[in-house]
């Protein structure tokens, strides 16, 4: 049985309406595809099992991202984790690969098989041109998977990406979110999209989240400290803020690297309005593009002419929110999506319950 998103138990997240998906994928040509790695249990078998990982891919187009790149920036909130390909991001302000999350120590894997799939597209690559900068991002699953087995292959990030499309996102315990945990509970893979008025352009905003981030205690939902009423059974009294959370944000507003940073920052509030506090073994990132406009390999020309914002105040003034509401409900939908999973050595995520999360925010005064 599929588990309810938040708005499904009528908890709403902010006032802008969502796209027709409440997805990432709301904004026209993004995709997204999962590998879902599942396999044994029992006691932990270093680089054997059991397996409780995958991979997840975000595409900003589905033509060849090496030959049409397009604008991007990356931000850093709390810099514990091992993420790859951000320097050239920050330096160029391009994504020319699909992005792909996993767990911390597949990330090199990962990184080459990006690689290899950039080299089968554009066989020029090295040779007569430039290089490949390929980005991966990750949070540690360990407490559920073995990690040091480094399950994640190239033929999984190769069918993630044949498998990615438009439309509705499998959410919860999938692809790179299959073994991560939120608040304590079991997290995942969670997404959710914000249209801005007509009048300032009718533009999308689109967030993508691997949740593996937070205390207990510290989980809020609408302003309400449900942690403090609602903890995970066996939850020592006061755990260590640590984890990861990777954010993905994707616009089809004709934004620049810059202006993209921006959007980034804006991340962390979000983050903090479910009761975050990054703490100091917390690794949270963000990756952030636009599909405004795409940026040639090789341009014919040495100038073009392009669409920017005449009014960048104007449109920040909705862009801000629509990525703070759209975060923080990819984060609840991590949570809400995922069911309770079993792992390593009897460990165990438990699935956030719904129902006693509704009748606390009820009991608050919450809209719910």
């Amino acid at each position: 049985m599929v588990r309810p998103r938040a708005r499904d138990l009528g908890i709403v997240v902010g006032e802008l309406p969502t796209g027709a998906h409440n997805a990432i994928t709301d904004v026209a040509g993004v995709r997204v595809g999962h590998t879902t790695l599942i396999a044994g249990e029992g006691p932990l078998r270093p680089g054997q099992g059991p397996v409780r990982t995958g991979v997840t891919v975000i595409l900003p187009h589905g033509d060849n991202l090496f030959r049409q790149k397009v604008r991007a920036t990356v931000h850093t909130i709390n810099g514990f984790g091992k993420v790859c390909g951000f320097e050239e991001v920050r330096e160029l302000g391009v994504i020319e690969a699909p992005i792909a999350l996993t767990n911390t120590l597949n990330v090199g894997l990962v990184a080459d098989a990006l690689v290899q799939y950039a080299i089968r597209q554009s066989p020029e690559i090295g040779i007569r041109t430039s290089s490949i900068n390929v980005v991966v991002g990750e949070t540690n699953d360990g407490y559920l998977n073995d990690l040091q087995g480094r399950h994640v292959r190239a033929e999984h990030v190769w069918a993630a990406i044949a498998a990615a499309s438009a439309g509705p996102v499998d959410e919860g315990a999938v692809g790179a979110g299959t073994g991560t945990r939120c608040f304590g509970w079991k997290g995942g893979i969670g997404t959710a999209s914000r249209l801005l008025p007509a009048e300032v352009g009718g533009f999308t905003v689109g967030a993508l989240v691997q949740s593996n981030f937070g205390r207990p205690r510290d989980l809020t939902i609408c302003g309400v400290p449900v942690g403090r009423h609602l903890q995970p059974p066996g939850t020592p009294p006061s755990p260590p803020d640590k984890g990861s959370i990777m954010i993905v944000l994707a616009t089809d507003a004709p934004l620049n690297e810059r202006q993209l940073g921006r959007l980034c920052r804006r991340a962390a509030a979000a983050l903090a309005r479910t009761g975050s506090h990054y703490g100091h073994g917390s690794g949270d990132f963000v990756i952030a593009f636009s599909t405004a406009q795409r940026i040639e390999h090789e341009p014919a020309t040495l100038t073009t002419t392009q669409t920017v914002l005449a009014d960048e105040a104007k449109a920040m003034a909705w862009l801000f929110p629509a990525v703070v509401e759209s975060v923080e409900e990819a984060i609840l939908n991590s949570l809400f999506r995922a069911e309770t999973m079993a792992g390593r050595d009897g460990h165990t995520a438990y699935a956030l319950p719904a129902e006693e999360v509704v009748a606390l925010l009820r009991q608050a005064g919450r809209p719910s």
